[in-house]
């Protein structure tokens, strides 16, 4: 079961990111300043030191708690954390040499974080907010001085070093961390335009289903009219062998259509109705292309069905079927000789593999494949492969057309092994 969608946002992880940074440089300050306190290298002021410590300490505790709950991590919440981080990095600054300092340039860090994950107004605001602690860090701080005069040449290797090391950690930060965050940005981004396509998508859907209800209501009337009319024939012209004949025919077209558009119009209550029943994929499979071949006759085909461990069962809702059904039609549009079917499995994937002998997908409308009312028959609404990748997708899987390098088109309809049960 996925958790919601505010828990997995890339604010929340880029929080908690930030948290793993905070906590790593407080122990290496913890570390240093335990080792000048124990070896009394330098005079410190000590208790606004160690409240800022703690300060910094409770930050981690209070954002390690505020994770715990389900409130979404909006920018403004990140900005003021980093916020938190800059003023007291210029606290302790403050009492520890002030800009001259080596780990003054650790500014870049929180600055590089806010580049990568928040918007242009809050990264300026905060490199203002640690442009102006530089600035007043240039004029008030407490000096750095040791306890003895003859250590002079120590405290130059010791800030050559705090240097060294301090383009080290940011250097880290930078490359592991800031990358991640950036990275769950962008991931972010194509989730939520993912969204916005199925959105557009759904909203299609139903325009074609309005379309498709009110035409059943609307075409209800006129077939009821032809099949008074050819009743009515019938009758007039039973001495007339071969008339009755096409009247049959034309009888048995319209109560078809009638049926199809009853069928449509009652579809979404039989299918709640209707019991879905388990069955094996290949069983499911082999009704679909019976029923398609009743539909098809003049089509020359050969299916084969195979694959790795059990058989898959399956609980196929009614479009989904129909959306085979649609794949295999447009197959033997394009070409009605030898079309090969293959159904196959594995652990992940169960795939139905389509190929016919027609004359492939163009390379310029291969982009336009799918879209609603585009097609690239003479006859046709442009519906079929747009409804049947609709259907697929809600089911889980894809569905792709290639240019096979023997000629002709392979339809790929996939979907997951593990989501092979479809209620």
């Amino acid at each position: 079961m996925l958790a919601p969608a505010h828990l997995l946002s890339a604010s929340r992880q880029n929080l908690g990111r930030l948290v793993i940074i905070r906590m790593l440089v407080l122990m290496a300050q913890v570390g240093t300043l335990a080792f000048v306190y124990v070896t009394e290298m330098l005079p410190l002021d000590w208790p606004p030191i160690l409240v800022l410590l703690a300060l910094a300490f409770n930050g981690c505790i209070f954002t390690l708690l505020r994770l715990r709950k389900d409130w979404p991590v909006t920018e403004l919440e990140f900005a003021v954390q980093l916020g938190f981080d800059l003023l007291i990095h210029s606290g302790l600054l403050y009492y520890l040499g002030g800009s001259t300092n080596p780990f003054v340039a650790y500014y870049l860090v929180p600055l590089t974080i806010a580049a990568a994950t928040l918007s242009w107004v809050y990264s300026l605001s905060l490199t203002g907010f640690a442009l102006t602690g530089y600035t007043v860090l240039l004029i008030w701080y407490q000096p750095l001085h040791f306890t003895s005069s003859a250590q002079d040449a120590l405290l130059i290797k010791l800030h050559l070093f705090g240097m060294w090391l301090n383009f080290a950690l940011s250097a880290a930060f930078i490359t592991f961390f800031v990358v991640k965050m950036s990275g769950a940005v962008r991931l972010q981004d194509q989730l939520q335009a993912l969204r916005r396509e199925e959105s557009m998508r759904d909203e299609q859907l139903l325009a074609v289903a309005t379309q498709a209800a009110g035409a059943a209501h609307e075409l209800g009337t006129p077939l009821s009219t032809m099949s008074v009319l050819l009743s009515e024939l019938t009758n007039e012209y039973r001495q007339n062998p071969d008339l009755l004949e096409d009247l049959a025919l034309l009888r048995d077209q319209v109560s078809l259509c009638k049926s199809t558009l009853q069928q449509l119009v009652r579809a979404s209550e039989a299918d709640r109705q209707l019991a879905a029943v388990e069955q094996p994929i290949t069983v499911w499979m082999q009704a679909a292309v019976d029923r398609w071949h009743l539909m098809r006759p003049e089509v020359t085909f050969q299916y084969s069905y195979g694959g790795k461990g059990d058989t898959p069962m399956i609980m196929p809702p009614a479009d989904l079927t129909q959306s085979v059904l649609n794949l295999l039609n447009n197959a033997a549009d394009a070409c009605a000789d030898d079309l090969r079917i293959a159904l196959n499995w594995d652990v992940q994937w169960i795939s139905v593999r389509i190929h016919d002998q027609g004359a492939g997908v163009p390379l310029a409308i291969a982009e336009q494949l799918g879209k609603p009312f585009f097609t690239t028959k003479g006859k046709g609404f442009g519906l079929g492969l747009f409804l049947s990748q609709a259907s697929v997708t809600r089911a889980g899987g894809t569905v792709k057309l290639y240019n096979d390098e023997g000629g002709g088109t392979l339809t790929e309809l996939r979907l997951p092994r593990q989501n092979a049960v479809l209620s």
